[in-house]
């Protein structure tokens, strides 16, 4: 009978550490590959650009005229805006088919871009422009300066480029600034109503739905347990969000790897935050840019919709990822395999290394010895009614969704009903504190009596209830929030000046009146994958809004599937990759960095977007023209008479 040392196959091996072109060698060669692609396809100084067909002559043709006839439009009455509740379209009487221009600023009070760059001067332009790249250094490096946190830099950011664009107007150098327009509330309150959804659901119940969750992540095996952490990853992005995902889950991912001793915890850590960004862009509240986009797009976009064109880009874009977690960390997760083939034989045909078998049998050594300690602990595994009232609201959550209601509304309302449960369970069904006072012996002490002047003994007064504002409520991230106002306030600044607008125009060249058609697609999702690395995905969306505001349901699909996919570049790219790693350091875990993100990132970003990018351009349903527009009614005419 073979005997395994178990200590020493679970000791973790120093690996040796790999050459320059093994970590670099893969992300260059998928950088010169889209170069190349490029260069084929639209020439190296862009002579093969096609011209402008008459669809896109058409298009622009009325998105001039309606520009045109919203700045004719008497201002009057319309100044004041209607408030309460009620249609989110305007009335034909109203202009509905202006929705998001200059006349739904002023009735909705929502924001919409005007352009007023030719108020500013030069100077204005410029000292503008260098305040929003300084506060984005800042935001990007938060720990070179002070250490304010990005919360504090980017509400700082934001209250500082209002004073100075008053300070603008008074000089006569750039217009007024209405900072208060430009706060776009609904992903404000959707991402408020889902980070209180995913907190109730984590903190509800100790054994309830979220811990059963992490506990389907453990595996003996590092290649399963890898695989288990993206399913989740990927999946529950797409149903809530990819933030409020890896902001719960990446302390358990780093425990994991603790418990299992492993030695470099990078590849587990990488296959949460990928997933995480590549999940979250099948629907449109994945994450805050997709959130985005449902409030600035000129039509309307349906849940449902969303999801169904963005199936096949996210499914390639995962299973690309996936093989590439396990080539390129296959020393990690696959330990004793002597190649890729062994690797399949495991993967596929059940084989296992020696090395794989002293791992298992060290796992359940462990599970054995915790059973053995705790013989009288059992922990029941079987759903309580708290667990079956969390999946009802998740499910009746997702159902909402899929028919279209408001995302906003019902993410809040899903946290306001599992925030009153949690309360009624804490009153009524949970153990009370035990507040007895104990001497040193471990002896109760008598309650103590107190009296008044008199002598008369005071009745003690009823024990006050916690309540969630003192619990719960506090784990909400108010700092994302803060983040996101500061970050609406800098952008809608920098987009007055039409810097960003006269940037994209430059890069684009002759595709940036057919960004999205084929060949003009694939440098368009490069220049959108940069910024987003650049100026961060929420801002480069809100600076396409005004650079576009008539652009059709198809051109948001390509831009939300390109920005999300772009957060796995660079560790910057992403809010989540940040969360990440911020979470795991707070934990003593600091191997997600920026040096060794990029390595893995760049390539896979790169096949992910463009494998991505061509089923998007193949297999899709929304249309490519603007409905509000009349554009689409053009199209159907010109078909009608063909």
């Amino acid at each position: 009978m073979t005997v395994f040392d178990v200590e020493a196959a679970t000791t973790p091996k120093v690996a040796k550490k790999a050459s320059f072109f093994r970590t670099w060698g893969p992300a260059a060669l998928a950088m010169a590959l889209v170069l190349v692609i490029n260069a084929a396809m639209l020439g190296p100084m862009g002579h093969k650009i096609p011209a402008l067909s008459e669809k896109h002559i058409n298009h622009r043709n009325l998105a001039e005229a309606r520009t045109q006839a919203v700045m004719e439009m008497d201002f009057g009455k319309d100044r004041v805006t209607r408030s309460g509740f009620g249609p989110r379209n305007l009335s034909e009487a109203d202009g509905g088919v202006m929705e998001y221009t200059r006349k739904r600023h002023r009735y909705l009070g929502e924001y919409v871009h005007v352009d007023v760059s030719g108020d500013f001067s030069l100077f204005g332009k410029i000292s503008v422009s260098l305040i929003y790249f300084a506060f984005w250094v800042f935001l990007m490096f938060p720990n070179w300066f002070l250490p304010i946190g990005r919360p504090g830099i980017a509400l700082g950011g934001g209250l500082s480029m209002v004073v100075y664009r008053y300070f603008l107007v008074v000089i006569g150098h750039g217009p007024s600034f209405d900072a208060e327009r430009v706060i776009i509330m609904e992903p404000l309150f959707l991402l408020f109503g889902l980070m209180l959804t995913t907190i109730y659901l984590e903190k509800m119940e100790r054994g309830g739905l979220f811990d059963k969750l992490r506990d389907s992540l453990d595996d003996p095996v590092n290649w399963k347990r890898s695989a288990k952490i993206m399913t989740m990853s990927t999946i529950g992005s797409a149903a809530v969000m990819n933030d409020s995902i890896v902001l719960i889950f990446s302390g358990v991912v780093v425990d994991l790897c603790v418990r299992h001793k492993v030695a470099n915890s990078l590849p587990y850590l990488l296959s949460l935050a990928t997933t995480a960004n590549i999940g979250s862009a099948l629907t449109l509240t994945g994450n805050p840019q997709n959130i985005l986009i449902v409030s600035l797009a000129y039509d309307d976009i349906g849940w449902m919709e969303f999801a169904g064109n963005m199936v096949l880009p996210v499914i390639a874009a995962t299973i690309i990822n996936s093989a590439m977690m396990f080539i390129y960390y296959a020393g990690e997760l696959f330990p004793g395999s002597s190649g890729l083939g062994e690797n399949f034989g495991i993967m596929f045909g059940g084989n296992r290394t020696p090395e794989m078998l002293a791992q298992e049998h060290a796992y359940y050594a462990r599970q054995a010895a915790a059973k053995e300690g705790k013989a009288e602990v059992v922990e029941s595994t079987a759903w309580s009614m708290w667990s079956r009232i969390q999946v009802l609201v998740v499910c009746c959550f997702l159902v909402c969704f899929a028919c279209g209601l408001d995302v906003c509304v019902t993410s809040i309302c899903a946290g306001a009903i599992l925030m009153c449960v949690s309360a009624y369970k804490r009153q009524h069904y949970d153990p009370k504190p035990d507040l007895t006072e104990y001497d040193a012996e471990g002896n109760p002490l008598p309650v103590k009596k107190t009296y008044d002047m008199d002598g008369n003994e005071i009745e003690a007064e009823e024990e006050e209830l916690v309540t969630e504002s003192e619990t719960t409520l506090t784990e909400v991230d108010y700092g994302l929030l803060m983040l996101f106002i500061g970050q609406f306030i800098l952008i809608g600044s920098f987009d007055d000046t039409g810097v960003p607008q006269a940037f994209f125009s430059l890069t684009m060249g002759g595709c940036a009146d057919q960004m999205t058609s084929v060949p003009c697609v694939y440098w368009f999702v490069v220049i959108i994958t940069i910024l987003s690395n650049i100026a961060s995905n929420v801002p480069v969306c809100q600076m396409l809004a005004a650079t576009f505001p008539y652009a059709s349901p198809y051109d948001w699909l390509q831009v939300s599937f390109s920005a999300t996919i772009a957060g796995n570049l660079t560790m910057l790219g992403s809010a989540a990759n940040m969360i990440v790693a911020f979470q795991a350091a707070k934990v003593g875990d600091r191997t997600f960095t920026s040096e060794r993100h990029a390595p893995f990132g760049i390539p896979s970003t790169i096949l992910c977007l463009y494998a991505g990018t061509f089923l998007l351009s193949t297999f899709h349903f929304l249309p490519e023209c603007s409905e509000k527009l009349g554009e689409c009614d053009e199209d159907y005419d010109a078909d009608a008479a063909e």
